[in-house]
């Protein structure tokens, strides 16, 4: 029984099993990834069926409308915030992060510890900047209790272009109360430039004025679900491409197996001069010599393997157990092919040569794949398969091979004693 063999075979397709280890992981991840964005697409879509729901109930629907004709849309930008905010997060994989409030209060949403007051103020074209003096007045406190305001998100790009301006420009601009006109100008610098309300006290809403009113909440709510349907598939594409085999996985791949093999070379050639009876303070420099070339060919065929095998088993359907099996077939009967050209063996023995080693690799992979299958630990299942697998069919092949010899004997006596019985009759 040839033990180096069955350690080097083992070596083999343990490297086999550890880079079909790294792909299954890559795998298992891809699909616990996609399960998880499944779950995030119910929640969102459910948080924005919800927010329809309560909309619809209990503000349009509410009597005559909750807020009457000109303050329904404030609160149906409350509702659609919060709900359009949540989902956001939860299709992000996150936790809700809007609470409505609903009393009448200092604030209408909470998102964490920030309090926020919503101004969806058209009228006067004041960008809402007016109903927040008046809410600050009120509340005078509201900012140093960590409050913010929340405008319109139409209101707010407005707000810091006029910000952005000068004077030069702003006094070419109409001086009526139309979009963009010099009073609008006037009355942003007033409160930002003279610190009346900090920059930082007003955010912009997901929302603009136009799309939370009664006529078109529920266009904006829909078209929100469509968005969380595209960001749920760029999310589940992004997983797949993480999933995908990588070029820096191939190297380590190849450079594991490179070292692994290398140094399972280097370790049998001295095993083999000990067997020699060298110690290895005897060994000279051409022993030396001699385990470094061995190791430098157990080095290369590692890497060539290694990046075969991880090639093999992720861009082809092939085991991995199978892959390793094939790539040391080649090598074996490349072997095999330079003894025959260099006159070294006859073609008749380059032929049953060649025909015994692909079989000893068949088995290997047969045995290495059995193994992972009744011992599904990565990379152990593989190695007690090959080593168990291996062992029996070099058993049974030397079992068989007596049994040949005998049965030729056996043959070849029966032909003498039949020659000597014709003598003796003649």
């Amino acid at each position: 029984m040839d033990n180096q063999y069955i350690l080097k075979s083992s070596q083999e397709q343990a490297v086999a099993s550890w880079i079909n280890y790294l792909n299954q992981i890559r795998i298992n991840r891809l699909i616990e990834s996609l399960s998880i964005e499944n779950e995030n697409w119910e929640n969102a879509t459910t948080t924005i069926k919800e927010t329809l729901n309560i909309i619809s109930k209990d503000i349009v629907n509410n009597g005559k409308g909750r807020g009457g004709q000109f303050g329904m849309h404030g609160f149906i930008a409350e509702v659609a915030e919060c709900g359009i905010g949540n989902a956001r997060s939860q299709i992000e994989g996150n936790a809700p992060v809007y609470k409505w409030i609903n009393d009448n209060g200092p604030e209408d949403l909470r998102r964490g510890a920030v309090l926020i007051q919503q101004k969806f103020v058209q009228s006067g074209n004041h960008l809402s900047l007016q109903a927040i003096q008046q809410h600050l007045q009120t509340y005078p406190d509201f900012l140093k209790n960590g409050g913010v305001y929340q405008i319109p998100a139409d209101h707010y790009e407005k707000i810091q272009w006029l910000l952005s301006i000068s004077e030069k420009e702003a006094n070419k601009m109409p001086t009526g109360t139309g979009d963009f006109s010099l009073k609008q100008w006037k009355e942003v610098h007033a409160l930002f430039d003279k610190g009346v309300l900090p920059k930082e006290a007003i955010e912009p809403s997901k929302l603009d004025y136009k799309s939370v009113q009664k006529n078109s909440y529920e266009k904006t709510l829909h078209n929100e679900q469509k968005n969380l349907q595209k960001r749920n598939q760029e999310r589940k594409d992004q997983a797949y491409q993480k999933s995908k085999p990588s070029f820096k996985e191939g190297a380590e791949a190849t450079v594991v197996s490179a070292f692994i093999e290398g140094g399972m070379t280097l370790c049998l050639e001295i095993i083999k001069k000990r067997q020699e009876g060298k110690h290895i303070s005897e060994f000279d420099k051409d022993d030396w010599s001699s385990i470094g070339k061995s190791s430098s060919i157990g080095f290369a065929k590692g890497g060539i393997r290694g990046i075969s095998v991880y090639m093999l088993s992720n861009y082809t359907a092939t085991p991995a157990a199978v892959a390793n099996s094939l790539i040391t077939a080649s090598f074996s009967v490349a072997e095999q092919t330079h003894l025959y050209r260099s006159g070294k063996i006859s073609q008749l023995e380059y032929i049953e040569n060649s025909e015994l080693l692909c079989l000893d690799a068949a088995v290997s992979a047969l045995s290495s794949i059995a193994g992972q299958v009744l011992i599904p630990v990565p990379v152990l299942g593989a190695i007690i398969g090959n080593a168990t697998g291996t062992i029996l069919y070099k058993i049974g092949m030397n079992h068989l091979s007596k049994k040949e010899q005998l049965l030729i004997e056996e043959h070849l006596e029966s032909i003498k004693e039949t020659k000597r019985e014709l003598s003796e009759n003649t």
